[in-house]
């Protein structure tokens, strides 16, 4: 866990069109609050396409602002996590195009947490077994996994940046 007042997590824009990229590094230094530059490398998944990841250090809540500047390129394939601190759940966001965007809460090993009124609610307006695995593979976000399994491939091995001020 990061110390009070502080955690991390990880950017990862699995596709983005080249002429969207300096918008996209201009949004994340509009939410960090200094300069960032990725460094892009192709897309193998997506050909013409180009992928950039980071890690960041910031104050809780910082993976949802984000998450929500990036969001205003509706053509980009992301990721956003951050990590749990104290008193303050994880998180990871996920946007494809025509699914939009996924939020689910995280736990300290990674894994997607449900709370207990939302499984209650489900399973009540799930009239069959199907129907409950169904919803379940949507509250885990399912759709945005198998869509972005193929970008997160391509992306081992490639180089990680890291945004944090200097000074």
């Amino acid at each position: 866990m990061s110390t009070r007042g502080s955690t991390r997590g990880v950017v990862y824009v699995h596709s983005s069109p080249s002429a969207v990229c300096p918008h996209v590094e201009w949004a994340l230094s509009g939410v960090v609050g200094y300069r960032v530059n990725l460094r892009w490398t192709e897309q193998p998944a997506a050909p013409g396409q180009l992928r950039a990841e980071c890690a960041w250090e910031a104050a809780p809540g910082t993976g949802g602002r984000l998450a929500a500047a990036l969001k205003a390129w509706p053509m980009l394939r992301f990721e956003v996590t951050e990590e749990p601190s104290r008193g303050v759940d994880g998180e990871r966001l996920c946007y494809v195009p025509g699914l939009g965007l996924w939020h689910g809460r995280t736990s300290a090993n990674g894994d997607t947490v449900v709370g207990e009124d939302q499984l209650r609610a489900l399973v009540a307006a799930s009239g069959s077994s199907e129907a409950v695995a169904h919803k379940v593979d949507e509250v885990l976000g399912g759709a945005w996994d198998e869509a972005l399994e193929p970008f997160r491939y391509a992306g081992d091995g490639a180089p990680v940046a890291w945004l944090h001020r200097v000074g």
